[in-house]
């Protein structure tokens, strides 16, 4: 029985592929049959060196290692899925937002990707095929003011740089997709549900109600399992999506009202 998605063949390079999202991209991807490189700050014990880089991706050097990296491993990609994001942004709205905590959430959400695709795209526009997936969020249109204004802003920004980028190099053979979660059980997720526990004094479920009353309610019930943005990925990655390109594909259970 032949498999309904395949990536065999795929060379891919996976951004922050150790934990959450990133780590059931980088797992469903090489289950498919693709040649996965993934890379963060420090290498789990359990992730061979062979499919792992060393970087700091909020750097320019950074973000330049892993880009020769991929060259002399992959050769010219076939997949970049840019996952990296998060935030560490105080709670107490915009004044908690000095010039050093707006320069990390950009550095963060944004300047890798467009590091590495200014690096790595001009090779696949060359070739005249290959896919961009820059992961994005529902925070672009739902920003949560009391603790990740500057991730939202940061995110929106990702997102008008991807659809950008779409016109300019999907005629040249590169589609350029976006993927727009809402909230997924994840290390981060909790991390930030803690942070304003502690603000406010409240327990850690207490503190992930927060979250899920500022994005208007998940009407699902449930945020979304890492596996389920991992499947949304992997199709939009294959051939299947041969004709998917310049759109923003969101995964949040509802949280975003539809007409």
């Amino acid at each position: 029985m032949t498999s309904f998605l395949n990536l065999e063949g795929k060379r891919a390079l996976v951004t922050s592929g150790t934990r959450g999202a990133g780590a059931a991209t980088v797992a469903l991807f090489e289950q498919l049959g693709a040649q996965v490189l993934t890379t963060a700050r420090t290498r789990p014990s359990d992730m061979p060196e062979t499919k792992f880089v060393a970087a700091d991706l909020t750097t320019v050097d950074g973000c330049a290692t892993v880009a020769a990296e991929v060259r002399e491993r992959l050769g010219v990609p076939d997949v970049i899925v840019h996952m990296l994001g998060g935030s560490s942004a105080p709670a107490g709205g915009y004044q908690a937002l000095d010039e050093t905590e707006w320069q990390k959430e950009l550095d963060l959400n944004l300047m890798p990707a467009v590091r590495l695709d200014r690096a790595l795209l001009p090779e696949m526009v060359n070739r005249g095929s290959g896919v961009i997936i820059h992961v994005t969020s529902i925070q672009r249109e739902f920003p949560l003011p009391e603790a990740t204004t500057a991730y939202a802003a940061a995110k929106a920004a990702l997102s008008t740089y991807s659809k950008s980028l779409s016109k300019e190099v999907s005629p040249k053979g590169v589609r350029v997709v976006r993927v727009s979660p809402g909230w997924i059980e994840t290390e981060s997720s909790v991390d930030l549900a803690k942070r304003l526990a502690d603000e406010h004094r409240v327990s850690v479920e207490e503190g992930k109600q927060m979250i899920m009353r500022a994005l208007g309610g998940v009407p699902i019930g449930r945020p979304s399992k890492p596996e389920e943005i991992a499947n949304l990925i992997a199709f939009l990655a294959s051939d299947l999506a041969g004709t998917i390109t310049g759109t923003e594909y969101v995964i949040d259970g509802g949280t975003i009202p539809t007409s």
